[in-house]
């Protein structure tokens, strides 16, 4: 029997987002979301995680396309000095930290802040992804996993896609899909790097390749071959409404499709849906 984690990101990006997760949680569905300490809509996120133990929660840490906890004069490597933001692209972030520039010590302290200001509000974190997944990269991971050890944390998400998950996902853009399959090139130091830190994760994501595409047809797709072991689906489920479109986001009218795609789930006997907290436990 395959055991499937059904995560939904963005947790606190605005109060749409907030509510689709929540119905979706309480309709049986989620068992997992992540928060995003510094979103508009976090302080709600915060609420109503603390309001619904039942529902795993961990710390969604953004590095890039959003605002640090920390002073831009503390993350100078981080930032923009122009805007005192991180980089607005994932491209950017990957040049800095390709060429050496981004400091590991100011990554684990954003992260470490992040984490810390989500259980000084008493959330009780199940583990630890990234914005954009940037921890499948070395140079961020260790950082990331330093931050969530020193606050008791001992899982992360792989972020990798399997292959027969991404057989599965047959209306994917052709460029997406071969970006998804060149960034597998970093799985095995991903798996080194966790097992080497101690910490625990998943066979795999699904739904990475489906980002902005994950509909009813290719969530079904997903669920039927679904094998043995321990995945995560990570989503996107939400209103596409007027905060949304203020939001920096590309998934819009994405999430209303993911929302209801995600309403009509079947979960059937052949899986087991868990959370995070349920990893390395049979």
């Amino acid at each position: 029997m395959g055991r499937l984690i059904l995560n939904a990101d963005d947790f606190g990006l605005t109060a749409g987002v907030n509510r689709a997760i929540i119905e979706l949680h309480r309709a049986g569905v989620l068992t997992s979301a992540t928060l995003m300490a510094r979103a508009a809509a976090a302080g709600e996120a915060i609420e109503l995680a603390r309001s619904t133990p039942s529902l795993g929660v961990g710390c969604h840490v953004v590095l890039v396309d959003g605002e640090p906890l920390r002073t831009a004069h503390e993350l100078p490597s981080l930032v923009d000095s122009g805007t005192g933001r991180f980089m607005p692209t994932l491209g950017k972030f990957l040049e800095r930290l390709f060429t050496g520039r981004i400091r590991s010590s100011e990554i684990e302290a954003e992260a470490g802040a992040q984490i810390g200001l989500l259980r000084s509000k008493g959330v009780a974190l199940t583990h630890i992804d990234t914005h954009k997944h940037v921890h499948m990269f070395p140079g961020v991971l260790r950082p990331v996993l330093r931050a969530a050890r020193a606050a008791g944390i001992r899982a992360v998400r792989n972020p990798f896609e399997p292959a027969w998950s991404r057989r599965a996902t047959p209306h994917a853009p052709w460029l997406r899909r071969a970006e998804v399959s060149l960034l597998r090139l970093w799985e095995p130091a991903f798996r080194r790097i966790v097992a080497e830190e101690g910490f625990t994760t998943t066979d795999g994501a699904l739904g990475v390749l489906a980002t902005g595409t994950l509909d009813a047809a290719t969530l079904a797709s997903l669920l039927s071959k679904l094998p043995a072991g321990t995945w995560e689906l990570v989503t996107h489920p939400g209103y596409n409404d007027a905060d949304l479109a203020q939001a920096h986001t590309r998934l819009l009218a994405s999430r209303e499709t993911e929302r209801l795609a995600l309403s009509a789930i079947d979960v059937n006997n052949e899986m087991e849906l868990i959370s995070f907290s349920r990893l390395g436990n049979g």
